[in-house]
């Protein structure tokens, strides 16, 4: 069963579709700001605290290749945190409004 135009417009103009919006532009718009203070932190350590960067923890290594990496890892896990929500909320949610319409 697929859904026509009038089916289309319904879910548009529906309080839980538009809901459902805003959650999801929420959920990204918070993880993505979150990324970006933790990227952004980190260059702004490397433009006016290089010295804090380059504090040894061994012979050769400094202190700024685990935070770097720890910034990727970071990345990757925030990207887990959305996908995590998506399948578990967000497309269960969607299901669950094209079946409401299309068993009408």
């Amino acid at each position: 069963m697929s859904l026509n135009e009038s089916d289309i417009q319904e879910i548009l103009a529906s309080e839980e579709f538009r809901s459902l919006v805003r959650k999801r532009i929420s959920v990204s718009l918070t993880l993505t700001f979150i990324m970006l203070a933790v990227y952004f932190g980190f260059i702004l350590v490397i433009a006016f605290n290089k010295e804090l960067l380059a504090v040894k923890i061994g012979d050769t290594l400094t202190i700024g290749l685990p935070i770097g990496i720890g910034i990727i890892v970071f990345a990757w896990l925030l990207t887990g945190v959305y996908t995590r929500w998506a399948n578990h909320s967000y497309d269960n949610r969607v299901r669950s409004l094209r079946n409401q319409i299309l068993n009408r």
